[in-house]
């Protein structure tokens, strides 16, 4: 790699472009609610390369870890608690040239589930918000893991029945209520479900409904597009990003108005750029799971605030409204 790609000087007849690295946390493919993590985050940074590797130089002389690869998890040690606040903070080398997109995992699969059924997301806004008061927390847990199994590509059983079964004792149980009205609708929309597994037939979609990776780097790419110039995205390699995943993301951010100049991928350790995103991506993580857990810290919060997509899918109420405060500037 010659020169600093980040400053924007590439691209030769279509101009300079911004270009932007990236990589998540909390992925755990389509098992979004058996997995380990409750918020999946995906991160992008437009810092100069010489930046980004002082900034990572600067956070390994602070921590002298002798840990060959730095990770997220050692600025979320509480000893290392002024180093954290020092990558985050305003006068930070990352402020106002870093991003996060965050999931919600359990709303995402409500949403993606209720979605494909209705057609309707403002029901699947409604049925996360009333289900877990309304099912207690065992039926509740019972009806999301039966969605998750519904939407995932690997299967065992009968998912449909299962998630249908499921909805109909919860729907009995508890009559009357905003839940059951909604579950009632989905009991009616069956056939779209049969259809949905049906097309696996003729072998896995090239695009999983249930993986938040692909979506959330194609908002990355929305996000870093204000500015006039094209982006191309720099982002850790991952099995999921094959060539064909990754000519639908640039043909989605298209469709979204945004000037892909494409996607690139390397080895995070090979870019201090994706090491800062990696950075980013896991402790956004780590906040935004404790806030949704009840036991966020308010300092912590309040530095990542700046970072976080308003445009995140969020389904917690009071944890959306602590995380994704509007922020000034092109944002």
């Amino acid at each position: 790699m010659s020169g600093d790609p980040a400053d924007g000087e590439r691209g030769g007849a279509a101009g300079p472009f911004l270009e932007v690295a990236c990589d998540e946390s909390g992925s755990d493919g389509e098992n979004l609610t058996g997995g380990n993590t409750d918020v999946f985050a995906h991160a992008g940074v437009s810092l100069p390369v010489t930046t980004a590797a002082a900034a990572v130089r600067e956070i390994r002389d602070r921590i002298r870890s002798p840990a060959e690869e730095y990770k997220a998890n050692h600025l979320l040690r509480e000893k290392h608690r002024a180093v954290l606040e020092w990558l985050l903070a305003p006068e930070g080398p990352i402020h106002g040239q870093a991003r996060v997109h965050l999931m919600e995992k359990r709303y995402f699969v409500v949403d993606r589930a209720v979605s494909l059924l209705l057609g309707d997301p403002a029901e699947a806004v409604a049925l996360f918000r009333v289900g877990r008061r309304t099912f207690g927390e065992n039926g509740w847990r019972a009806f999301l893991e039966a969605a998750n199994h519904l939407l995932r590509v690997r299967h065992d059983g009968d998912p449909v029945a299962d998630f249908h079964g499921t909805a109909d004792a919860l729907r009995r149980a508890h009559p009357g209520t905003e839940a059951a009205r909604i579950l009632g609708r989905l009991a009616a929309a069956r056939p779209r479900a049969e259809a949905y597994r049906a097309g696996f037939l003729d072998g896995p979609p090239l695009i999983p409904l249930l993986n938040p990776l692909l979506p959330a780097i194609v908002r990355t790419a929305v996000l870093w597009s204000g500015d006039g110039r094209p982006v191309r995205l720099v982002h850790d390699r991952q099995n999921m990003l094959t060539p064909d995943r990754i000519a639908w993301i640039e043909e989605a951010a298209r469709q979204a108005g945004v000037d892909l100049a494409g996607v690139r991928l390397v080895v995070a350790r090979d870019d201090a750029r994706v090491q800062v995103a990696d950075f980013l991506a896991g402790i956004a993580r780590k906040i935004a799971s404790d806030e949704l857990n009840g036991r966020g810290d308010p300092a912590l919060t309040a530095l990542l605030r700046p970072y976080v997509d308003p445009a995140s899918v969020w389904g917690d109420v009071r944890s959306r409204a602590l995380l994704a405060a509007p922020v000034a500037g092109r944002w």
